[in-house]
């Protein structure tokens, strides 16, 4: 598949959004008739800001995802990066998947640059930003090592440097940390800040844990049940950076708490706890 390179080159004026979703919907045709996935969406990303888009399962985030990477087309609305319509899969937007999905035979810094390898770009002009992404996710020893070599912590970290090698202008993070033991997942939470914190990306992150939203993101933006449409967005005014104390202080278990009231208000009681 082409990717559409029209949207790398000058950044825009940073005072526009990077990404702006007006009036978003999506309606899949099944087998049982139209299915609405999500209605209605509207969202802006600042240049350089980490936004985390919580919502129950089943409420339309992955399509959410789908459409601001070009993979799936909208049923009414716009999408647009960097002002540029996204109608299809776009070489400036970056993603993180739940899954690191590494190609088991190519060693680690084969697969950081397996995104430059799909768009024709020249390897040997990434070799050098590939040594530093794996420095910056404190993978730097390990670019000679195969995935299997690799913890499940170490793997993601591979992924999220895969997923900025090509300087993307957007980054996208599907629940990135779902598949890891708590402990590793607070570990990366930690280390995702502080990637963030020195690259500066525009993220969109996916995520269903309200303390994981909280702790990375500069605003929350909360989608209600199928179909989803944008229910609040709440800024989160911790500084930064953030660390394990951070959790502990009242201010963050108070937006915390903002948030599980408003998804106690939002769902049936059967389906609350999805934190």
């Amino acid at each position: 598949m082409k990717n559409d390179n029209s949207g790398q080159g000058a950044r825009p004026n940073t005072s526009e959004a990077a990404l702006r979703l007006e009036g978003i919907s999506v309606v899949y045709n099944t087998s049982r008739g139209p299915l609405t996935a999500l209605h209605s969406f509207d969202m802006d990303v600042a240049y350089g800001e980490f936004v985390a888009v919580l919502g129950p399962s089943g409420c339309g985030k992955s399509t959410l995802l789908k459409v601001v990477s070009g993979l799936l087309s909208v049923s009414t609305g716009t999408a647009t990066l960097s002002g540029r319509r996204i109608n299809g899969p776009r070489s400036d937007v970056g993603i993180v998947f739940q899954q690191p999905t590494l190609l088991p035979w190519k060693t680690v810094k084969q697969n950081v640059l397996v995104p430059i390898r799909a768009q024709g770009l020249p390897e040997a002009d990434y070799q050098r930003d590939a040594d530093e992404l794996l420095d910056l996710v404190g993978l730097g020893k390990f670019g000679d090592y195969l995935p299997k070599e690799l913890s499940g912590g170490m793997q993601q970290r591979v992924g999220i440097a895969r997923g900025l090698i090509h300087k993307p202008t957007l980054l996208l993070m599907d629940e990135p940390f779902a598949a890891l033991d708590a402990m590793t997942r607070e570990r990366m939470t930690i280390e995702t800040q502080s990637i963030w914190s020195q690259t500066r990306k525009t993220v969109v992150f996916i995520t269903h844990s309200i303390p994981e939203a909280v702790f990375l993101a500069d605003r929350v933006v909360v989608m209600t049940k199928r179909p989803g449409t944008k229910l609040m967005e709440l800024k989160v005014p911790l500084e930064r950076p953030r660390n394990m104390a951070t959790m502990e202080r009242p201010e963050f278990g108070a937006l915390c708490n903002q948030l599980r009231r408003t998804f106690d208000e939002e769902l049936k009681p059967s389906e609350t706890g999805q934190s």
